[in-house]
């Protein structure tokens, strides 16, 4: 990268790349040449779709698109990671503690239609608990990218079970999906529903546990206990 005074271009084809659903860690400037060469390419696609540049609801759009995707619903690439705050366990808390309501505002891969609905994380601590806050923003920072969301489910347990160390964590992801609600087969809005789960720790084999997390979370789940 030259001083801020140079003009070089950054070409994103040279640029670090991952999956959709990775993260790259990219400077100010870079960010910013994103935009401009995306503002370029969303022009390209208006004209493709013979929308009238001169059209005043749309002039602005390319640009508007450009920082959108790159600072609003893919950020999540480009972030660092959230800071994990934890304190120590000191009253050795030994229950489910359940964080339930946490919003999950995505984008599906496929199609880059919406993915929206919400999360509940529970665990039960080892040495450490966490600031309830820091699990919201971890569900947004892995949220803010291009998702499955069987692998975002499995992403954010991933990273609090390591982090944490808990001995047992559960993750919970309920959304709507607008590539089957606006395209394809039109599923209806509340019925298009997606319920994905990923369990560590105590939970993946103790089921006692495992409903005991579900009826916390506001979730009735039949298990057959034969």
């Amino acid at each position: 990268m030259q001083a801020n005074g140079s003009r070089r271009s950054i070409s994103t084809v040279e640029a670090p790349s991952a999956d959709a659903n990775g993260n790259v860690r990219l400077s100010a400037a870079e960010l910013e040449q994103m935009e401009r060469e995306l503002e370029q390419h969303f022009a390209a696609i208006m004209r493709i779709l013979r929308i009238d540049p001169s059209d005043p609801n749309s002039a602005d759009t390319p640009k508007r698109l450009a920082r959108m995707w790159v600072r609003e619903l893919f950020r999540g690439r480009y972030e660092p990671p959230p800071r994990c705050t934890l304190f120590p366990n000191r009253r050795r808390v030994s229950g489910l503690v359940v964080s339930q309501g946490i919003d999950v505002r995505s984008v599906c891969s496929h199609h880059w239609q919406p993915i929206i609905g919400q999360c509940v994380i529970g665990y039960v601590p080892g040495d450490f608990i966490i600031g309830l806050s820091k699990l919201n923003r971890v569900v947004e920072w892995f949220s803010r990218r291009g998702q499955v969301q069987e692998e975002l489910t499995e992403q954010i347990a991933d990273f609090l079970y390591e982090r944490l160390k808990p001995k047992a964590l559960g993750v919970v992801v309920a959304c709507r999906h607008y590539c089957m609600i606006l395209r394809g087969v039109e599923g209806d809005e509340e019925q298009a529903v997606m319920v994905t789960a990923a369990w560590r720790g105590e939970l993946e084999q103790n089921m006692e546990l495992r409903r005991e997390f579900l009826h916390l979370a506001g979730i009735h789940v039949p298990y057959d206990d034969q």
